[in-house]
């Protein structure tokens, strides 16, 4: 290494710190304040965030001379253990615990003066490389003018709905694009895909799409999209062959044009940002982080992760580009928060396919095995025992079909032809030859498991003797469904594994000591969790606080929530509209909010319909009110509450002279508010009332 030049890099990539300092004593803090003995002085700089103290090295020089109080500081006293005691009376927050990452990072409490020179000077030395190593943002330039604003649409207060808009002054693109599923609420929908009323507003600004991975919940609501708007999509070649499944179910075959498929480690330029994937382990093949740089800094998105160091295709995370840019210095990381309440790492998935090992010995019929269809590796597993036990492998499942040809095609799947079979050969072999790989791990009711647990499959008719494995954890809002599922299975009398094995499923997301590792490989100056509940970006900012960052310089969003960020702060500037569009899958249309409205009400409050006749001469009703419920009295009680309408509408007839108003509508309104004030007030209900008023 050349010694003379200041901006050469060493081996780990970092520039020549030594050299350096010799021109300037510390290159990320210029014009720093006197040190010890000398009495120049600066005034503080200006804060990183609107409000904040700032998060700047002038600041920390202020008072280097003071430790942190760690009494005051919880999240300051975790693994202390192997530390030293410190003590003073230095805030929690400050900017020497914030930019160290937490109090025992930061910098000693005097640089001693009986030591020889050479001494001295190499502890001030170190300590200034240590700075540097520990705030590697500093490296940014504050000055740059310009903003980013950050806008999730879906993804944040909820799991799954992924999709969020990037953008500077002059353009713009989108992360993603997925689906949610539906509560028990929402009657008749099948998926949420998100509202794209914002893409609308800046569509003129989107130079394109970028993707991190298959899963539903990031590239579910691409083909409705759209139908509405469509811009360039750049993603792998996995990721681009599962939407073209999508747009050909859709009728989108033309879109594909919109494809462009990315190389791992390039950069690509969509207007004002230039964007990067980098390899990262997660719960399907090929899933990818983003760098993005832009025009006042780059930004870190790790999307869905786990750090998994034997994934089963041997590709590990690329922590060498994160830490790439970690040293280069990051503005904002966004990073999945799914997992924040989870200690410790997530297990590798390697350990399901020594679970399968046991689970494959111990099956003497024929073994069902349900996942989610978009988990390749875990079928795979299952695939690599059902052919080491001699076993034919049928797939059942539209999307499990799906995913598994698309993967074999491109290379991700190494099983032979020869050892799959149709579902309708399943009955030419032995039980003990027979391995089924299906949908329906979440209880849904059209799923190919539901149906054979409900003995409604064509195909598969469940026996004693069969072995059926749910390799997959309930989403949150689908327990009822799989405990429904299990119920129906055991009452089949099959042998259902499932929970009782730790390791017949494990995660793709990340517990907090992979967070720790994302955010100690990018050090950011500012850090936004994304992806899941509240209460897990709520964990995940407190992880965050411990690994160095300023709890200032965090924010925890909604969707909907729009945020600006400079090189000097982040802050939200407003909130845009979002929700959600309901759509049934048996015809991939919209349901509009209405319609699921009074589903609900009708299962929740019931109904009641009134129909009469009335004479235009007189206005007296004609005959009798026809009156009827549903959901509202139980069966012996429908003449005794009929009788009571009747009465409501006699009393009405009485106080009124329908003869000179002679509209129906006035009539029904009327009605509908009479009923609704007796049923609220005897039957504390809300049901849907609907009169119906003729005049002959």
């Amino acid at each position: 290494m050349d010694k003379t030049n200041p901006d050469q890099p060493n081996g780990n990539g970092e520039t020549n710190g030594t050299e350096r300092r010799r021109r300037n004593p510390n290159p990320y803090r210029q014009n720093r304040p006197a040190q010890e003995g000398e009495k120049k002085a600066h005034a503080p700089e200006e804060p990183a965030r609107e409000g904040g103290n700032g998060n700047n090295s002038r600041g920390r020089n202020r008072n280097r001379n003071r430790r942190p109080n760690d009494t005051t500081n919880p999240q300051s006293n975790q693994n202390r253990d192997n530390t030293p005691k410190q003590d003073g009376n230095k805030k929690p927050g400050n900017r020497r615990t914030a930019g160290r990452g937490n109090s025992r990072g930061g910098r000693r409490k005097q640089i001693p003066t009986n030591v020889p020179p050479e001494m001295r000077a190499a502890l001030i030395e170190n300590d200034e490389v240590q700075d540097a190593r520990m705030n590697p943002w500093q490296q940014l330039d504050p000055t740059l003018k310009g903003k980013l604003r950050f806008t999730p649409l879906g993804g944040l207060g909820e799991i799954g709905g992924n999709i969020a808009v990037l953008e500077s002054e002059e353009s713009a693109i989108i992360i993603d694009v997925g689906m949610s599923f539906p509560d028990e609420t929402m009657h008749g929908v099948d998926i949420l895909v998100p509202d794209f009323s914002y893409l609308h507003v800046v569509k003129d600004k989107i130079k394109g799409i970028v993707i991190t991975h298959g899963h539903e919940d990031h590239i579910g609501a691409m083909a409705y999209l759209f139908k509405e708007l469509k811009f360039p999509i750049y993603g792998t070649p996995l990721v681009l062959a599962m939407i073209e499944n999508k747009f050909n179910e859709h009728g989108l075959s033309a879109d594909t044009k919109y494809f462009n498929y990315i190389i791992k480690r390039r950069q690509y330029t969509l207007g004002d940002f230039k964007v990067e994937w980098m390899h990262m382990t997660h719960s399907i093949v090929d899933s990818n982080s983003l760098a993005i740089e832009t025009p006042i800094g780059t930004i870190i998105h790790t999307a869905d992760f786990k750090i998994d160091h034997t994934p089963i295709d041997g590709y590990t995370a690329d922590l060498h580009r994160f830490a790439h840019y970690g040293a280069k210095g990051v503005l904002c990381l966004f990073s999945d928060s799914t997992n924040s309440h989870n200690q410790g790492f997530t297990k590798s998935e390697a350990v399901v396919g020594k679970t399968f090992d046991n689970l494959f010995e111990l099956a003497q019929g024929r073994v069902i095995m349900s996942t989610f269809s978009s988990n390749v590796h875990r079928i795979y597993q299952a695939m690599e025992r059902g052919v080491k036990h001699g076993r034919k492998i049928a797939v059942i499942g539209r999307s499990m079909e799906r995913n598994i040809e698309v993967t074999r095609k491109l290379g991700f799947v190494d099983i032979e032809d020869k050892h799959f079979i149709e579902a309708h050969e399943v009955g030419k072999y032995k039980d003990e030859e027979i391995l089924v790989i299906t949908t329906g791990s979440q209880g849904e009711t059209m799923a190919a498991l539901s149906r054979m647990a409900t003995d409604e499959h064509r195909h598969i008719k469940l026996k004693p003797t069969d072995t059926v494995i749910i390799s997959a954890s309930a989403i949150p809002g689908n327990e009822a469904s799989v405990s429904k599922l299990m119920n129906l299975l055991m009452k089949a009398g099959v042998t259902v594994r499932y929970k009782e094995f730790s390791d017949i499923h494990v995660s793709g997301h990340a517990g907090q000591e992979e967070q720790k590792l994302i955010l100690r490989l990018v050090q950011p100056k500012f850090f936004l969790p994304v992806h899941g509940e509240y209460n897990h970006i709520a964990a995940h900012a407190k992880t965050a606080v411990t690994c160095g960052v300023d709890e200032r310089n965090i924010l925890l969003m909604s969707d909907g929530d729009q945020i600006e960020i400079t090189p000097k702060y982040i802050k939200k500037v407003k909130t845009i509209k979002v929700g959600k569009t309901y759509i049934d899958n048996q015809n991939n249309k919209p349901i509009q909010h209405d319609v699921v409205d009074d589903r609900q009400k009708l299962a929740t409050d019931g109904i009641v319909n009134v129909v009469l006749q009335v004479s235009k001469q007189t206005g007296k009703v004609l005959g009798k009110p026809i009156v009827t419920s549903h959901g509202l009295v139980p069966d012996k009680e429908d003449k005794k509450f009929a009788t009571e309408v009747e009465q409501l509408i006699e009393q009405y007839l009485l106080n009124s002279q329908l003869e000179k108003s002679g509209n129906p509508k006035v009539v029904e309104d009327d009605l509908r508010g009479i009923v609704r004030k007796h049923v609220v007030r005897t039957r504390k209900r809300y049901p849907i009332i609907l009169p119906t008023v003729f005049f002959v």
